[in-house]
């Protein structure tokens, strides 16, 4: 593979502001292993190698069952994930793949049987955080060393 760009080097106010987002997303009151699903189930829908490298590690080392990771595809069918799982995963994919059906009423209505508001502003916005850093590492080729 050819070497691309760095905007974190090229760009670094870009990078500072995305940087920014990251720092909001870690203090949401979002739990983390579920940040971590998010993030997981986002970049395998965007075939984010380096993504899916970080975020499996930091999810196995904070806890979450390899099981569940491995699942994480075919959600819909285990029994491995709770209903609230469930409904933020959907939302996941349907604000990832936003150009699809955008996000449905259904999903939005399942997500605020378990969260507030705020909480549901905050799992939009880590979200699109995820999916943001997937462009990046995709268009940038960047490659994670652990």
């Amino acid at each position: 593979m050819a070497n691309r760009i760095s905007i974190k080097d090229i760009e670094p106010g870009a990078y500072k502001a995305m940087m920014a987002l990251e720092n909001y997303a870690k203090d949401t009151s979002v739990p983390t292993l579920l940040k971590e699903l998010i993030k997981i189930r986002a970049s395998q829908i965007n075939k984010c190698a380096y993504c899916l490298d970080m975020h499996t590690e930091d999810a196995i080392k904070l806890g979450e069952d390899p099981r569940r990771i491995y699942l994480l595809s075919a959600w819909e069918e285990s029994h491995l994930f709770t209903n609230e799982e469930k409904a933020v995963l959907q939302l996941t994919e349907e604000v990832t793949m936003i150009s699809a059906q955008g996000v449905s009423d259904k999903t939005y209505n399942e997500v605020l049987k378990f969260y507030e508001e705020k909480t549901l502003a905050q799992l939009i916005m880590l979200i699109i955080v995820i999916n943001a850093w997937n462009r990046i590492a995709i268009s940038c080729r960047l490659i994670y060393k652990s």
